[in-house]
């Protein structure tokens, strides 16, 4: 994720990670509401982008400096019957030409060389869900949920056993995949 971030600041502004740090080091900010401030008004740097000089200037957050085994531990900490379904949506996207893995201190996202178009989170006590930036029809397996205005991931898919991630589960996130990429 840190090489992602990076990477995305390099293409939007032309300029690598040392150099953003260097001058935003030279202005002195004692603060990342300040630093994010200028890199949006004055550059316009925002996003991800900006977590790439944030973390450099002032740290990175504990969860970017655990393993991945660590965070999905935590995920799944007080739910363990779900980790082989979390294992298994994994298992594929390791498996998968094309997928990058961005594991995060509540969740897991699935990228594809364009963007996220899967997002996998241990919803409740009894489920891992996995919402999907979906285009097109909706297949019935296909559930809406609750988004944000403006939210791309309306759709989701619920896995309550190992058993759920099946053949018509994996054509549903490998057409997703392909829609994102």
């Amino acid at each position: 994720m840190v090489e992602w971030n990076q990477s995305l600041l390099l293409r939007a502004t032309g300029r690598d990670i040392q150099w953003w740090t260097e001058h935003a080091r030279e202005q002195g900010f004692t603060d990342n509401q300040a630093l994010n401030a200028w890199l949006r008004a004055e550059h316009g740097v925002t996003g991800y982008a900006q977590y790439a000089v944030s973390w450099e200037v002032f740290g990175y957050p504990d969860f970017m400096l655990s393993t991945a085994d660590e965070l999905l531990d935590g995920q799944y900490a007080d739910r363990g019957h779900l980790r082989p379904v979390a294992d298994a949506v994994l298992a594929w996207a390791g498996e998968t030409h094309g997928v990058t893995v961005q594991l995060r201190k509540g969740y897991v996202s699935l990228l594809s060389p364009r963007r996220k178009f899967a997002q996998v989170s241990a919803a409740t006590k009894t489920a891992v869900d996995v919402a999907l930036r979906w285009d097109g029809p909706v297949p019935d397996r296909l559930e809406p949920t609750k988004v944000r205005s403006g939210d791309p991931f309306a759709w989701r898919i619920r896995l309550r056993s190992p058993e759920d991630a099946d053949g018509g589960f994996f054509a549903l996130l490998t057409s997703a995949l392909r829609q994102n990429s």
